[in-house]
């Protein structure tokens, strides 16, 4: 496939990356044969995101055909646990594709391997680079989370678990809300920026806001943790909860590994965010049963007829978060959340007890109406309420009413 490429002067010593690349694989389909380097991916530099570079060399093979491995300057010997990683990580995005997640883990084709004389030679194609702005962050998440568990093992969190403070009931606060008010109960949204709109708020003090929101009638809070695109982070949660704000925490992640969900448990979130369109069913399983474990809410967000059918699928979900914002393209409907809600899928729903929270496009009273009377008994808002200069105030807008009482 024919790609762009961009050439770049390097050093012939110090642009050789630290780690080795591996071992080739023979891959034979319709008898055809495909032989080629396996290999983990590099870390990501935050200038360059979706494009990689390696140092490979090309190798002359006893029947002449050419193979392709990547070295190091000092380790050649293969490393079967680098394949077997490379490996899950593609049958992870099978699997996914099977459910119809279109969103891909990591670059499915791995790092071009080119390099000409004492020039880098990228290759972007459909294979590695990202098709949309949420693989794109997926991918450098992927990255980032292998990079910080080396840093932070999960037995050092298991440990320091046992200082974190006690987990609070997110989901009985939302219902409280509810009965108190008889509007959705509102989950408040920490944020200083997004991909779609940039920096929201200049004047960014996640404490004050998070203090504002609470004394505005915020049931709980939700603070981004993501630093490269929203300009959160883990931080940011620790802080708010050390300052003594009583609103229990969703840690706003893209969360792909439970490891994250150890992490955000010692920083004092209370409930932890599972984006469908991201994982798969069995992980979705898996950190639902982590995050009871550990004393933390599971929101599940969905945005289309097959999540959310796949979400109703899986046992002892309490709580389903309908995002009226495409993922993929940040387009915002909030019709959305009444079609989800429609018919066999609502009255299943209601028989379960399941909470409903509406997500994004929520600017106005009746906008909070729509959503209620599609089903809704709790909202997430967050670009409305904290781009004001008092964002308890934009509540009682967002509402029509104070709901502080």
């Amino acid at each position: 496939m024919e790609g762009l490429v961009s050439f770049q002067a390097v050093s012939s010593v110090s642009r050789i990356p630290k780690f080795s690349f591996l071992t080739s694989l023979d891959l034979r389909r319709g008898g055809s044969s495909l032989s080629f380097a396996s290999s983990s991916l590099p870390s990501l530099s935050s200038s360059s995101s979706s494009s990689f570079s390696i140092r490979a060399q090309q190798m002359e093979s006893k029947d002449g055909s050419a193979t392709v491995a990547a070295v190091s300057e000092s380790e050649t010997e293969p490393s079967d646990l680098k394949i077997k990683e490379w490996e899950v990580g593609m049958f992870h995005n099978e699997i996914a594709a099977s459910q119809g997640i279109r969103i891909r883990r990591r670059p499915p084709t791995g790092p071009p391997l080119h390099y000409v004389g004492p020039f880098e030679f990228r290759l972007q194609n459909e294979g590695n680079t990202p098709r949309n702005i949420l693989e794109e962050i997926i991918w450098n998440k992927d990255v980032e989370v292998s990079q910080l568990k080396e840093r932070k093992p999960l037995g050092a969190l298991k440990k320091a678990l046992e200082n974190a403070p006690p987990a609070r009931d997110f989901v009985g606060a939302l219902k409280a809300a509810y009965l108190r008010t008889g509007l959705p109960g509102l989950i408040a949204e920490v944020k200083k920026a997004s991909p779609s709109r940039g920096v929201i708020r200049e004047n960014f003090d996640p404490v004050e806001i998070a203090r504002a929101y609470e004394k505005g009638g915020a049931a709980c809070l939700s603070v981004l943790a993501d630093e490269k695109y929203f300009q959160g982070s883990f931080e940011n949660i620790e802080a708010i909860r050390n300052a003594g704000v009583k609103c229990p925490l969703l840690c706003k992640e893209f969360i792909i590994d439970a490891w994250q969900i150890y992490y955000a448990r010692t920083k004092g979130a209370d409930a932890i965010l599972l984006i469908a369109a991201v994982l798969p069913d069995l992980d979705i399983k898996y950190m639902a049963k982590i995050c009871k474990l550990l004393g933390l809410a599971a929101l599940v967000e969905v945005h289309d007829e097959r999540e959310m059918d796949r979400v109703l699928e899986i046992e002892g979900i309490e709580l389903i978060g309908i995002n009226n914002r495409n993922l993929e393209t940040f387009e915002v409907d909030t019709s959305n959340t009444k079609r989800l809600l429609e018919g066999k899928r609502g009255e299943l729903i209601r028989e379960r007890g399941i909470t409903v929270v509406g997500e994004s496009g929520l600017f106005t009273p009746d906008d909070i109406a729509y959503v209620q009377e599609a089903g809704v008994k709790a909202v997430l808002v967050g670009e409305s309420i904290v781009k004001q200069e008092d964002p308890g105030k934009g509540i009682a807008q967002l509402f029509g009413k104070d709901i502080c009482l």
